[in-house]
């Protein structure tokens, strides 16, 4: 990892992991009940994820702090993580996404493969064994996966949670990593189906209000993962062509408001994008034909400024999420 632009990243994260882990509330449910009844709290059916304001960002929250112990070996980590990453806990939780086939799709199925993975590629033995007890989660999504995929005609393009191609980049990396070989072939033939035939992608209109992820990059972060080098490039020139310095998706944005849980994740948006071009570009070096790399190696540092500026705020509607981008973004380097 490069630190020059983030220093004190291992500790900072580690600061941001252990609040969000011990926060129960606010917490937004997105459970679905079928009677007046049921009226669960969010530890009754997610004994593992039920801080961090959502499921989704507490499974990011947990990848973050089992990548930052991995790494820095910042030992304040493991008790908290290993309360919640045990065999019972993710039982459940692998048992609510068998029982709710579409909730969390794709997003926080992408982020808990993420965990998956991290933890069983560690050195570290108790981090695999936490890999471990994911196995059944792994299971379910692994099964979950191509069953939607085999039926989804068109791919989600927005800017948000549900962006396809976002999604099925985790997922893709995540079953290579587990050697889950049938459902990483689903990714990747999704991914060729969706958008292997585009071209001309209309970059400076892409952006919305309260987007964190660049539809447009998003793909192309898909696309240089399932495409060998040259023909990614070709493809990459005919989707974005004639970018320069000042198009708009390669340009920072601000929030006027970061109490505003939609407003602030336009800083998730520079975070990623910076990520997302750091992988695109080091993809392009490997095609010596593309003319593209160096506008996009060129606007990773002013994006990764301008959302790393943001882990200053200590409002819970950015420190909830956005330490879990710096450090994708910071890792892509």
């Amino acid at each position: 990892m490069n630190r020059d632009l983030f220093p004190g990243a291992a500790e900072h994260c580690a600061r941001v992991v252990l609040d969000n882990l011990r926060r129960p509330f606010p917490y937004s449910a997105h459970h679905t009940q079928r009677s007046p009844e049921e009226r669960p709290t969010p530890a009754e059916i997610h004994p593992a994820f039920h801080t961090s304001f959502d499921w989704h960002s507490c499974v990011h929250m947990h990848w973050l702090g089992v990548s930052v112990l991995s790494e820095a070996g910042i030992e304040e980590l493991r008790g908290p993580l290993a309360k919640n990453l045990t065999a019972e806990k993710l039982a459940e939780e692998a048992e609510y996404l068998a029982a709710n086939s579409s909730w969390e799709r794709p997003y926080g199925w992408a982020w808990l493969m993420r965990l998956a993975a991290t933890c069983s590629a560690s050195k570290d033995r108790e981090i695999r064994d936490w890999g471990a007890n994911l196995e059944r989660c792994v299971d379910v999504v692994a099964d979950l996966v191509p069953a939607w995929l085999a039926k989804v005609e068109y791919p989600v393009r927005h800017g948000a949670h549900a962006n396809s191609a976002f999604g099925v980049a985790l997922l893709l990396d995540a079953f290579r990593a587990l050697g889950r070989s049938a459902a990483a072939e689903a990714c990747e033939s999704a991914a060729r189906r969706w958008f292997e035939g585009d071209a001309g992608w209309p970059a400076e209109w892409e952006l919305s209000g309260q987007d964190f992820l660049s539809a447009g990059l998003s793909e192309a972060d898909l696309m240089q993962r399932v495409l060998p080098p040259d023909a990614f490039a070709a493809w990459f020139d005919r989707f974005l062509p004639g970018l320069g310095g000042e198009s708009r998706i390669l340009t920072p944005v601000g929030v006027t408001d970061e109490s505003d849980g939609y407003m602030v994740h336009l800083h998730g948006l520079n975070l990623s994008r910076a990520g997302q071009l750091a992988r695109v570009a080091h993809a392009l070096r490997r095609a010596p034909s593309s003319s593209a790399e160096p506008v996009l190696a060129a606007a990773v540092e002013p994006l990764l400024r301008a959302g790393l500026s943001a882990l200053d705020s200590e409002d819970f509607m950015s420190t909830h999420w956005l330490a879990s981008f710096a450090w994708d973004a910071i890792s892509s380097l």
